[in-house]
């Protein structure tokens, strides 16, 4: 839990522990918010991306892709805690009006993502499109770090675990409707482009319009050092909270392994031949399995007031899914893999989220300590690639990588518990 007093009336509401349980109203705005960021992270990355880097170099493309979201990854790993702490600390004026913490960096990096995308779609070499696409995950990295702190912000305990289900679910539904939107409703990557960047904004800014966001009075905002952005992850000084960070990462690792080439993997190891068509009917069947588990999860998880045990099943069910890749990579395998997989990382999304919000060390730097697990959501996009692409070249291929994918997750899901805290 926080470690700064939340005695009413000590702290500003920005600051102070959340009580009043939030409405549908709100939840839905933020699911819709949630819903345009992963739309803009996931489409690109499963299918725009890879078909502008095969157009551009076929031969290598395993590699390219692996160099242009691994450099993204990077810079997603920077932007996201540093964008968080701005966050933390931002004091704004309209006029003779106070204007919240988050809200601005909503917007601004919905805005500014969506120009990136635009910009994305016009690139013709692998130097432009990595360029490009470290501009999107800047912007919409510093979109994530402000959405993810409005849980701690507003919701009370006992309401996070329902509330972490439903935000999410957009998670995979992004996905789904990303997929669906450059496949079905347009036509061309460019066009894809185009149309994930209006999504975007469609869906974000009405929360960012239309919710109260807490301003922070000057006197409680918090000096900005350097060195505090990494000293939250050091498990001498919150071990908790260092525990669930390296959880995070290694279920993320995993994630990372078993998803980045999957419509390669489907082309190359199952020979489907229709793999954009088979990558979408593995897309849903994964949503609807995510879908039927992480509320439901989400909301045991906060009747039971336990967290640590519902971590563990989840890895377990996404560690059978993996292996079941690796014992048989086939298309009947991976049509039973999918919504298993599925509905272990709806739990674990779901239980997890609401986990991590209770061992974050301090209030004031809420938006900070959560980009700082976003750390562990983005840096295995980066050592992703990096180990992926060695196992399927050199290592044994699609069956090695998935049984590494395997240990990884469930590693990651059993070091929860170190986690003393929480039950």
């Amino acid at each position: 839990m926080s470690t700064v007093d939340p005695t009413p009336g000590s702290l500003p509401a920005a600051l102070a522990e959340p009580t009043r349980p939030v409405r549908r109203g709100w939840i839905a705005l933020l699911v819709a918010a949630n819903l345009g960021v992963w739309m803009a992270f996931f489409t690109p990355i499963q299918v725009l991306l890879p078909q502008q880097v095969e157009r551009i170099a076929p031969d290598g493309k395993e590699t390219m892709l692996a160099v242009v979201t691994g450099v993204g990854a990077l810079a997603a790993v920077l932007a996201n805690p540093l964008a968080g702490a701005l966050s933390d600390r931002t004091v704004a004026r309209l006029g003779r009006r106070r204007l919240g913490r988050r809200h601005l960096w909503t917007a601004g990096g919905a805005l500014l993502g969506a120009l990136a995308l635009v910009l994305l779609a016009r690139q013709q070499t692998i130097l432009g499109v990595t360029v490009g696409w470290v501009a999107a995950q800047v912007c919409f990295n510093a979109m994530l770090a402000s959405l993810t702190a409005a849980v701690p912000d507003r919701v009370p305990v006992a309401q996070r675990g329902a509330v972490s289900g439903w935000v999410g679910i957009p998670q995979a539904l992004g996905l789904v409707l990303g997929v669906l939107l450059v496949t079905a409703l347009v036509t061309g990557n460019a066009a894809g482009y185009l149309a994930v960047a209006v999504a975007v904004l469609v869906l974000a800014l009405p929360f960012a319009l239309l919710t109260p966001d807490d301003p922070l009075p000057r006197a409680h905002r918090p000096e900005l050092r350097p060195r505090a952005l990494l000293a939250a992850v050091d498990p001498r000084r919150h071990p908790d909270f260092g525990w669930a960070w390296i959880t995070r990462f290694l279920v993320q690792l995993g994630n990372a392994l078993g998803t980045l080439y999957l419509l390669y993997f489907l082309t190359d190891e199952v020979r489907h031949p229709d793999p954009d068509g088979a990558l979408l009917v593995l897309i849903l069947l994964y949503t609807a399995g995510l879908t039927l588990t992480t509320v439901i999860a989400g909301w045991l998880s906060d009747r039971s007031g336990r967290r640590k045990v519902f971590v563990i099943a989840a890895g377990v069910v996404m560690g059978v899914a993996a292996l079941l890749l690796a014992v048989a990579p086939v298309w009947s395998v991976a049509v039973v893999a999918a919504p298993l997989l599925g509905a272990g990382y709806g739990v674990y999304l779901s239980v997890d989220a609401a986990l991590i919000t209770q061992v974050l060390p301090a209030a004031t730097d809420r938006a900070r300590d959560l980009g700082v697990i976003n750390i562990a959501n983005s840096a295995p996009q980066v050592l992703g690639p990096a180990i992926s692409a060695p196992i399927v070249v050199h290592l044994g291929g699609y069956p090695t990588l998935y049984a590494v994918t395997a240990l990884v997750t469930l590693l990651g899901s059993a070091l929860v518990l170190k986690i003393r805290t929480v039950p």
